[in-house]
């Protein structure tokens, strides 16, 4: 289990996310003490790979947008941007899953994210203007453009236009990495919001491999220190004491207890933690788990793993009527960064777009 925790770093099944929604965002990258060694090379990797598994995708990328975006408006009019939205879902023909598909924050379509962006960039070149909130029309230079269209509108393409340049002389003045289609074709073929998440995920990535690294290199009582510590940080157990009294080893290199589930103990919560380095946790071991629960007549049980649990243990929690979580190595670590327990925040990005809401006279 530990080689296949720690080649999660190599993996590239990680996806992209918008945090753009808000005029605000925020995004905290937590990490461990030594997280951030190699973590140039492995975002690098990551973010190349995770957009080459994109290209399989029926969705199609903001550069291919930008001409059928153009030529939807180039009857002169304005435009809501949902209406043109609408109209290249249609012009791709895309299924009613591929128009539903949300960037893993679920704050936007990728569709919608994507024609965005497209509109974004052809502003920049002059191409197109906005007339109100929401709403675009074709400029005199988008018109000329559509007089004799080229196969494609992408990035290259609108580097003819000084106002793009000029946009992109901004950008790279203000320390911003510019990436040239001959540089990255599959860089350039995603959105900004969808790279910036995608460099996100990888260093999530190599974080949850590392608190796995390092939680099993730790003693037992730290092990239980940890838990501890997690549990009540999630508002389980009541206080760091409380938790501390209810819980104890197991003599197995885990623990196991039963801790309040709220602060006033209005109803219990059946502990056992493992922590195994190779094996899964199978059925029987979660029958066990059940079984003790009788003892202390409670109907909700957390079952904690470093290692994984296997099929016939999902299935068994499914069957039966008591309310049991497993809770593996990966998810483990996620509640750990989830909740601030072992990682610290070193580096803080606050990502701001227009308030249209402020300029309204």
């Amino acid at each position: 289990m530990i080689s296949d925790l720690r080649s999660i770093k190599k993996q590239n099944d990680l996806t992209a996310c918008k945090e753009l929604h808000a005029s605000v965002v925020s995004v905290s990258i937590c990490a461990s003490d030594h997280v951030c060694g190699g973590v140039s090379s492995l975002i690098t990797h990551s973010i190349t790979s995770t957009l080459r598994t994109r290209e399989s995708m029926a969705l199609p990328d903001f550069q291919t947008i930008m001409l059928p975006l153009l030529r939807r408006i180039s009857d002169g009019r304005d435009w809501a941007m949902r209406d043109v939205t609408r109209g290249i879902e249609d012009e791709f023909g895309l299924t009613t899953e591929e128009r539903s598909a949300m960037l893993p924050s679920g704050y936007s379509r990728v569709i919608v994210n994507r024609v965005g962006w497209a509109k974004s960039y052809m502003k920049e070149a002059g191409l197109i203007q906005s007339v109100r909130r929401g709403f675009v029309k074709i400029t005199e230079d988008g018109q000329k453009v559509l007089v004799s269209p080229p196969d494609r509108i992408d990035m290259k393409f609108l580097e003819q236009f000084p106002s793009f340049l000029a946009f992109r002389s901004r950008s790279s003045s203000e320390g911003d990495q510019v990436v040239e289609p001959e540089e990255s074709e599959s860089l350039v073929e995603t959105t900004p919001d969808e790279q910036i998440e995608t460099a996100y995920s990888a260093l999530q990535a190599a974080l949850i491999a590392e608190l796995l690294d390092q939680i099993l290199e730790m003693s037992d009582r730290f092990f239980e220190k940890l838990v501890v510590e997690l549990l009540v940080a999630m508002g389980y157990g009541g206080s760091i004491a409380d938790a501390g009294r209810a819980v104890g080893k197991s003599g197995d290199g885990g623990i196991d207890g039963v801790i309040k589930e709220d602060k006033l103990g209005l109803d219990v919560i059946v502990l056992q933690a493992k922590r195994w380095t190779s094996n899964a946790v199978g059925r029987p071991d979660i029958q066990a788990f059940v079984g003790s629960m009788e003892a202390y007549r409670a109907n909700k049980g957390v079952f904690i793993t470093t290692s994984t649990f296997s099929a016939p243990a999902y299935e068994y929690v499914k069957q039966i009527q008591r309310k049991i979580s497993l809770i593996d190595g990966k998810m483990l670590a996620e509640l750990m960064i989830d909740n601030g327990v072992g990682v610290s925040t070193y580096r803080a990005i606050h990502l701001k777009r227009l308030d249209t809401d402020y300029f309204v006279e």
